[in-house]
């Protein structure tokens, strides 16, 4: 590296535009994700990272590492919330003094973690099955000390898959013909508050539903017994009849769309003939409610119709829902359609996040990297949905990235304290305190002094 220290020791730049203008790159002392410091914050508020110490197992055998595997899985999990998924960066960010404080120990004052070694605690000791293991159950965990601090009455879980293009030789990367790419097929349960419960890495070639068990039922288990109740959605990838006899055997509220058939469209029939009259120029839209059993079911079932009419549309638009839930039709049909939200927190995994960035050679190694995502995803949600004043209380992953966490900043040391000098344009300083504020009160509260 050219600049160990993060600083260009070439004479200014200067533009032609302004002479008076000098630029000067001053990598160590200067950070673009200052912004991270929040994050941060509630990660120590929470106990996140922290919790990792009893969880994952350290491989090293040496005893002169320089950076705890805590500080190994924050520049880990921080530096792709930034923004920086590839383990190349680090070769930069170990410099940044943001993500140096971020890491802390004796990177505080010195330097994060190298490429070399990022890449040894990615693709080696994490990719172990005992490590790898572990890392695919710390979500929930993290969920779950969130949850203390925010007790549900009741949780929603939305499964779905996704796909996640790859452009080399990545091991079990398979042609998908449904996507029309070489690809692995992720799978993902969210809640209802957008946290990402549980996922897993699956060759590009497998069923929507396939391994579903592996990723439902730990996340029940964590559940039992703690909320009153849980409902469950899903597409017609997972209309099975395993699935809904462990939801029923579970005691699970579910809304599971089911794929039309010659019986079905005949149950309904009746709805589907065209209205006489002219046609308005909004949408009609009927429901139906009966009961059905597919010849591999062991028991009948509720099955709820949609028979939507558009204007301009010849024929209508038919769906089916089955369920066990003694809800109107209008409203299972309404609970169903929120399940769109799930789709939408994908996409933004895929677009903030980059979780689709799976480019090491070995499968052992990629499932390391998206439960790293899945971590990335989780902290900044949790900051979205704990600790965001009303006027950003909306605001999207990624608009939060670039607003911010991309905040620059000044590092100035002094003999007792470090300065970050921020730049106030998207937060201003009042808001940035009120985050702060939000953190705080999450904070285990001191027992009360004794009497």
């Amino acid at each position: 590296m050219a600049n160990p220290a993060g600083e260009s020791k070439d004479e200014v730049l200067k533009l032609d535009f302004d002479r008076r203008l000098m630029l000067q790159f001053r990598g160590s002392v200067v950070t673009s994700d200052a912004g991270l410091l929040a994050y941060r914050e509630l990660d120590d508020a929470l106990g996140l990272t922290e919790m990792t110490i009893e969880r994952l197992a350290d491989a090293r055998t040496g005893r002169n590492g320089r950076h705890a595997l805590v500080g190994l899985l924050r520049q880990s999990v921080f530096g792709r919330l930034a923004g920086y998924e590839d383990v190349n960066d680090a070769e930069r960010l170990r410099h940044d003094p943001a993500m140096r404080w971020i890491v802390g120990g004796k990177a505080a004052q010195g330097c994060a973690a190298s490429p070399s070694q990022m890449g040894r605690f990615e693709t080696r000791w994490l990719a172990a099955s005992e490590n790898l293991s572990a890392l695919a159950d710390l979500s929930g965990r993290w969920i779950d000390l969130v949850h203390g601090r925010r007790p549900p009455r009741g949780i929603v879980l939305d499964m779905d898959s996704s796909v996640s293009p790859t452009h080399g030789e990545q091991e079990m990367s398979v042609w998908n013909g449904h996507y029309a790419c070489t690809c692995y097929h992720p799978l993902f349960v969210f809640n209802q508050f957008g946290d990402l419960e549980r996922c897993t890495l699956r060759a590009g070639n497998v069923h929507s539903a396939d391994g579903w068990e592996g990723v439902l039922k730990p996340v029940v288990v964590r559940y039992r017994g703690k909320v009153s109740r849980i409902y469950f959605r899903a597409d017609a990838a997972f209309a099975m009849p395993e699935v809904y006899e462990f939801l029923e055997s579970e005691r699970i509220k579910y809304a599971i769309r089911l794929p039309a058939n010659r019986v079905l469209q005949d149950r309904i029939g009746y709805l589907l003939t065209r209205p006489v009259g002219r046609p308005p120029h909004c949408v009609r839209r009927f429901h139906a409610n009966f009961t059905y059993q597919a010849g591999s079911w062991t028991k009948p079932r509720r099955v709820i119709a949609k028979v939507e009419w558009h204007p301009g549309e010849l024929y209508p638009r038919v769906g089916f829902i089955v369920t066990n839930m003694s809800r109107p039709a209008e409203r299972v049909v309404a609970f169903y359609n929120k399940r769109g939200t799930c789709e939408q927190w994908i996409k933004e995994g895929k677009g903030a996040i980059k979780w689709t960035r799976l480019s090491c050679r070995t499968f052992a190694a990629n499932a390391v990297r998206l439960q790293l995502h899945a971590l990335a995803y989780n902290l900044g949600n949790f900051l979205r949905t704990l600790a965001t004043p009303e006027p950003i209380k909306d605001w999207s992953l990624t608009s939060l990235k670039q607003k911010l966490i991309k905040i620059g900043a000044k590092v100035v040391s002094h003999g007792r304290y470090v300065a970050f000098q921020m730049a106030e344009v998207a937060i201003p300083r009042q808001m940035f305190q009120e985050i702060l504020r939000l953190i705080a009160e999450l904070r285990p509260q001191p027992p009360p002094a004794p009497a």
